[in-house]
């Protein structure tokens, strides 16, 4: 079974690594057998024939990077756009792992399916175990849906754990923009502060908004992108806050100061709420680990010991 889990875990990365490869050269729209040819007119040699130039490629520019493409292209030809643009969000919200695009998530989903399936039925159908092989369609149509569903799984981890590292930098975040707009700094310059003192997923969006703002974009709509891309409603209110204060003309520190205060209390409530659940969530582990253990230990014993009275007792 070692060998079998072992085979599909290689197949599934194969064919991913070939989707990814395939979705990152649709991005380079250059022919390498044209750049080879621009190669040999640039260093003056004798131009050979076009199969001798395509011969002397390397091996992944022949076989493995059209594969790669041809995987890439099957699985946004059946992908709607819909489909993508959520995918786009949800990567935006995940701070873009791996530096991904929507399309080769998509891929990556679609191609798990379609491999994931058909080899654990083939192998299930040439094992030796009757359980596998008459079980073989249901567990190629389990393991299909796994491939599927299991990368949006990770993505939805990945999305947590973001938002719990903005929310837990918020307010450390909000006391330094209080302090340095109190001495006299402009929001920009205090986000810049935020910016080089911390290097969590807070600052990383404060530095994107300070570029945005460079690029030309106004501070209130990279405000705005910036609490679409965290997701948080602590940040939607902030950047409401913000804009609402550049708007009317109140004092920016004060909004900050009545900003950084609740995000103090709602973290306190939030600390809490986790300390409310931590009895419920240790009940599992304590009735069906830890005291079938202590009453093993406890009152093992004394079974053994009435046991042997009673079987004494009766001869």
């Amino acid at each position: 079974m070692v060998v079998v889990w072992l085979i599909i875990g290689l197949l599934v990365v194969g064919a991913i690594f070939l989707a990814i490869i395939g979705l990152r050269a649709r991005e380079n729209e250059s022919d390498p057998l044209q750049e080879r040819l621009a190669e040999y007119v640039d260093a003056g040699r004798e131009i050979q024939s076009l199969e001798e130039v395509e011969l002397e490629q390397p091996f992944t520019q022949r076989v493995i990077l059209p594969m790669a493409k041809a995987l890439g292209s099957i699985a946004l030809r059946f992908t709607p756009q819909s489909a993508l643009q959520q995918a786009q969000k949800n990567l935006e919200l995940a701070g873009r792992p791996g530096n991904i695009d929507a399309s080769t998530y998509v891929a990556i989903r679609f191609i798990g399916a379609i491999v994931l399936g058909p080899v654990v039925f083939f192998l299930a159908r040439s094992s030796s175990m009757a359980s596998l092989h008459s079980n073989a369609l249901l567990l190629g149509v389990t393991f299909s849906v796994l491939g599927y569903f299991f990368p949006e799984l990770w993505l939805k981890g990945k999305i947590s754990k973001r938002q719990e590292s903005i929310l837990k930098a918020m307010p450390d975040a909000l006391d330094l923009l209080t302090i340095c707009v109190g001495a006299g700094l402009g929001f920009d310059a205090a986000m810049y502060k935020v910016v080089e003192k911390w290097d969590n997923e807070l600052s990383f969006e404060f530095g994107r908004v300070l570029r945005e703002v460079q690029l030309g974009k106004t501070r209130r709509e990279a405000l705005r992108d910036m609490a679409d891309r965290v997701g948080v409603p602590e940040m939607t209110s902030f950047v409401a806050a913000i804009i609402q204060s550049e708007q009317l003309g109140v004092s920016l520190g004060k909004v900050l100061q009545i900003q950084a205060d609740n995000m103090r209390v709602k973290r306190r409530q939030r600390a809490q709420e986790a300390a409310q659940k931590a009895p419920v969530k240790m009940l599992f582990p304590l009735v069906f680990l830890i005291m079938p253990a202590l009453f093993l230990v406890l009152l093992g014993p004394a079974v053994m010991i009435i046991a042997q009275m009673v079987v004494g007792g009766a001869f």
